[in-house]
């Protein structure tokens, strides 16, 4: 494990929130995800699944929670399953989580083999009325690859076909939504890490390199200083390419006179940061560049201070894009009177700004929630306005990370944004 512990109460009032949602009789299964194969005989690098870490705080595969607060046994009412070690394991694998780790971690105390899963579960099942099972509900999901918990829900319900079963989702989007202090507090160092990278990359970058290398640069700080690495794969954007929201094969070379658009953040203790920077490769903006950076610049500021209780993602960022479109008037992409006579359900501003403003963040990078739910104390989103003038041949998008609160908290203002701040750091190197 490279982040630091965090302390198992954490986890254990995670568990209290939501077996307070449970309704009477019910049992709650939550599964780690599969470890997934690669080639050959190679698995990709492990990444817990979220709601599983989020209960426990264990980062191991093959685990399994259940959940079942009203059993008439104490120790039943929370059982972590995990898989047992041997001398040969160790041998070729290295350290797993005795049951004391398990206990020490997750602080449930009852921690069993997961051999002995089978027979457990079925006589919880035995007593339970409602049935909650688990599955990834995020609406910008889709995979062919059938999930551990989809594999684990057809098993359950052809073997007990007259329970009552029940989404888990739901119940664990609204508690992961508002985040405790000590979630905020891995967020910070995944922020601060980012933050590090990025003063890496400003002294790295020059006319010739790269987009590749200034990934490396990234990665080699990330992990230096104690996160897994990205929270999702970075975008590295030089020249035209800027205009690609979700480009990434980064295998450019950066030219002098480009804008170079890195979107990246590092994940520490599984917490996302979602950072994007846009930077002038040979060090100095152009004055159309620095024109429209600073357009830019202005809505990001606007729109940071707007994340506010009471607010929705959906209605907020209506007025983000009417403050983009006198941007755009101002920058000479249209008129005013070309606003006027626009169709409405096809504005200009679109083609230039063609994404959401703002998504939520946490264990995952676009982390559970909706545009129209309502934003209270302790959520946290991105702010990420851009404007990408496809004729021009560059794009620009700023981004930081923002706690809600009535004066919201921005956790990237440490990083470099002011675009006389980033050519003076690019000129230092020098």
């Amino acid at each position: 494990m490279r982040y630091q512990p965090i302390k198992a109460n954490l986890f254990v009032r995670n568990r209290l929130k939501l077996e307070k949602k449970l309704k009477p009789n019910a049992l709650a299964v939550i599964l780690s995800n599969d470890e997934m194969p690669r080639n050959g005989d190679q698995t990709f690098p492990y990444r817990q699944s979220s709601d599983l870490f989020y209960l426990t705080g264990l980062d191991q595969e093959k685990c399994i929670l259940t959940l079942f607060p009203n059993h008439p046994v104490e120790a039943m009412r929370e059982i972590v399953f995990t898989v047992k070690t041997s001398d040969t394991m160790v041998t070729w694998y290295g350290h797993k989580y005795t049951l004391g780790d398990a206990a020490r971690i997750s602080g449930v105390q009852t921690i069993k083999w997961l051999d002995e899963f089978e027979s457990i579960f079925r006589e919880l099942m035995s007593r339970a009325g409602i049935v909650y099972l688990n599955q990834n509900e995020n609406p910008r999901f889709t995979t062919e690859v059938p999930s551990r918990d989809l594999r684990f829900i057809e098993e359950v319900k052809n073997d007990f076909p007259l329970h009552h079963f029940e989404r888990l989702a739901p119940l664990m989007t609204e508690l992961r939504l508002v985040k405790e202090n000590e979630e905020i507090e891995q967020m910070i160092i995944a922020c601060d890490i980012t933050c590090k990278a990025f003063n890496r990359v400003l002294d790295f970058v020059k006319p010739g390199v790269m987009e590749y290398e200034v990934e490396a640069e990234i990665t080699h700080e990330f992990i230096r200083n104690g996160a897994s690495g990205h929270a999702y794969p970075p975008i590295v954007a030089s020249g035209a390419d800027n205009c690609i929201l979700h480009y990434n094969t980064n295998d450019k070379a950066c030219n002098n006179g480009d804008l170079l658009l890195i979107d990246f953040g590092a994940e520490y203790a599984n917490y996302a940061g979602d950072c994007t920077r846009t930077i002038p490769v040979n060090g100095k903006f152009t004055p159309r560049q620095r024109q429209v950076y600073e357009a830019v610049l202005r809505v990001l500021r606007k729109a940071s201070r707007m994340l506010v209780p009471g607010t929705t993602i959906e209605k907020y960022h209506m007025e983000v894009c009417s403050m983009m479109e006198k941007e755009m008037i101002g920058l000479g992409l249209f008129t005013a009177e070309d606003v006027r006579n626009q169709d409405p359900d096809n504005p200009l501003f679109f083609k230039y700004y063609m994404h959401g403003t703002s998504h939520f963040m946490g264990l995952d990078v676009h982390d559970v929630g909706s545009k129209q739910q309502t934003l209270v104390k302790g959520m946290v989103l991105s702010c990420e306005p851009g404007i990408y003038i496809p004729e021009e041949g560059f794009g620009i998008r700023l981004e930081n990370d923002i706690v809600v609160d009535d004066e919201p908290l921005d956790l990237m203002v440490h990083i470099p944004i002011e675009p006389d701040e980033i050519e003076a750091l690019m000129t230092k190197k020098s």
